[in-house]
């Protein structure tokens, strides 16, 4: 599978994922939350198999995972969370997209 196939699957999945963990949480405008949610979501997926550095593929991953994560986990202020599941997605992508991209 080529790393763009295998990106746009990976973010399709860890974007529907994370906003199945967010539909019963209550925000004031939860369509926006959930929208963008899954774009930062699918841009980890995405970006993660395309990425080359110096390091294992599961450490590119989490890097990743985290360093998208951050704005939102900022703006936000729920950083536990946000950060925990970009990085714990990042790691599983990154594993996978070492295996299988």
């Amino acid at each position: 599978m080529t790393p763009v196939i295998f990106g746009v699957a990976a973010g399709l999945v860890f974007g529907a994922v994370d906003v199945a963990l967010m539909l019963p949480m209550d925000f004031p405008d939860k369509k926006t939350a959930l929208v963008g949610a899954f774009l930062s979501r699918f841009a980890i997926g995405f970006l993660i198999p395309l990425v080359q550095l110096p390091l294992p593929a599961w450490a590119t991953g989490a890097l990743v995972g985290l360093l998208v994560s951050l704005p939102d986990a900022v703006i936000t202020k729920a950083y536990a969370p946000i950060l925990a599941t970009g990085l714990l997605g990042g790691v599983v992508i990154g594993w996978a997209a070492g295996r299988f991209a």
